[in-house]
């Protein structure tokens, strides 16, 4: 348990300043342009590098030290965040910086991940990584709500450096708690060059039918219910006015998974868990659109409060996350869960970035709140497919472990 310490910590701090800074530079493109498209393509930028070599990167976190992986993960981006604060910085110098520093991203997930798996087991895995997963969405809230007083009250600069100085802890967190590990030991499968890595861990997801399942549920709810976040300043200018509700918008629906993560993942035993993924999920997507279409439904007093609330709520149906958490890691060999966890993060990253600029594109022709609206009425058909393979693939009894999405 004494290496979790330093996994969690760590990653509990880059959290909330990675919320810190995507609400930043969110707020800053749009303050300067007043276009929610540009403001969401700045979101979605940080996901690039998982969509065009996400998994190449990531097969880092089975070629060398994990420990190392994340270390050098960390200090790189602290100083590329921290340059990213000087006052003045031109917006195309802006993208690139973050575009910088999330190429980082895919060998740091890779890497925790799978060191998350190798570091605890059995119940003390099941219990620690739970707690991982509620913390980091109390991660979320502290840094958006930190991040919205911020750039309200104060400057964006500000919140960058807050983020680069939570990476710099985080890495050196990393070198004095954890011990150093050597290479992963490595099978037969994939076992040569990166390109290789890449196309066995593809290969492993994809031809899996659960692990198809699993990933298949995975992105297309994560590109529903995540939608809205690239276009969290334009929700905050309809609904107050101004940017003083951009950190409430974007807390709400972590706040949700808080409550949501502490029933599913403390008080459902494996089995209900396993049995209430399609409750939630339709939860989730369904509080989505009815938080659009209540801003269009009620008079205005009412409108903003019941619209956070619904979103809080799409955040606990959100906790369909972790039984997928835990079935994808069971299904996942230890020698190989660098490269998986790269295949199936990676396409997550691309839905991610891909709702982000659909919203902020749909931003441009309807108000941002019908945009939520239609977000959540298109994705109730579109889980559908995917979450009936993975009850077709549902094994007789799920182990408690965790999987892609950072629990």
């Amino acid at each position: 348990m004494a290496g979790f310490r330093p996994l969690f910590g760590s990653y509990v701090l880059t959290s909330v300043g990675d919320m810190l800074a995507k609400l930043a530079l969110t707020v800053l493109v749009y303050e300067r342009t007043g276009s929610p498209l540009l403001s969401a393509l700045t979101f979605a930028v940080s996901y690039l590098p998982w969509v065009v070599g996400g998994p190449l990167l990531a097969t880092l976190a089975d070629r060398f030290p994990r420990q190392r992986v994340m270390v050098v993960g960390d200090l790189a981006r602290a100083a590329l965040v921290a340059t990213m604060a000087v006052p003045g910085m031109p917006l195309p110098a802006l993208l690139v910086l973050l575009l910088l520093v999330s190429v980082a991203g895919p060998p740091y997930e890779a890497a925790r991940s799978a060191l998350t798996a190798d570091v605890l087991d059995g119940d003390r895995y099941a219990v620690a990584t739970s707690l991982a997963g509620i913390v980091q969405q109390l991660a979320q809230v502290v840094g958006f709500l930190l991040g919205g007083v911020l750039v309200t009250a104060l400057s964006p600069s500000l919140g960058l450096l807050l983020n680069a100085t939570t990476f710099a802890l985080a890495g050196l967190w990393l070198v004095l708690g954890l011990d150093p590990e050597p290479v992963p030991d490595r099978d037969d499968e994939g076992a040569g060059s990166a390109w290789a890595d890449v196309l066995a861990g593809v290969r492993l997801v994809l031809t899996r039918p659960r692990l198809l399942a699993i990933v298949g549920l995975l992105w297309v709810g994560m590109l529903v219910v995540n939608a809205h976040e690239g276009i969290a300043p334009a929700l905050s200018d309809q609904l107050a006015g101004d940017q003083t509700l951009v950190g409430v918008v974007l807390a709400a629906q972590p706040a949700g998974a808080v409550l949501g993560g502490v029933v599913v993942g403390r008080f459902c035993p494996p089995r209900l868990r396993e049995r209430l993924v399609g409750p939630l999920v339709v939860l989730s997507v369904g509080a989505l659109a009815l938080a659009g279409l209540a801003v269009r439904l009620l008079p205005e007093p009412a409108a903003a409060p019941v619209f956070v609330v619904l979103l809080a709520v799409c955040g606990v149906g959100s906790a369909w996350m972790i039984p997928l958490n835990v079935a994808f890691v069971q299904a996942v060999p230890p020698a190989v869960r660098g490269r998986a966890f790269g295949v199936a993060i990676a396409g997550l990253s691309a839905v991610q970035g891909l709702g982000a600029l659909a919203a902020g594109a749909g931003a441009v022709l309807l108000t941002p709140t019908d945009v939520v609206a239609l977000t959540g009425l298109v994705g109730l058909p579109l889980v559908v497919v995917p979450l009936m393979a993975l009850l077709r693939t549902r094994p007789p009894a799920v182990p408690a472990l965790a999987g892609p999405s950072g629990t």
